[in-house]
């Protein structure tokens, strides 16, 4: 009993730390304490953005349409 209580906590311990960098979009295995700004998830919806924008021209200019 003391070892499925033992488990259960060191999995909640490591699922909270897991979520956290989930939530924020940041890789698992990254600190979950850095500091994350507003400026950080600035950047980073600007990456999403240009990404879907670069997606999008190649697809309008795609010489192979149908």
């Amino acid at each position: 009993m003391k070892k499925l209580a033992l488990g259960f906590a060191l999995g909640a311990l490591i699922a909270f730390h897991l979520g956290i960098n989930y939530g924020r979009d940041r890789p698992l295995l990254s600190n979950p304490y850095a500091p994350y700004g507003m400026a950080d998830m600035l950047k980073d919806q600007a990456k999403k953005v240009l990404e879907s924008t670069k997606e999008s021209i190649h697809d309008a200019t795609d010489p192979r349409r149908k």
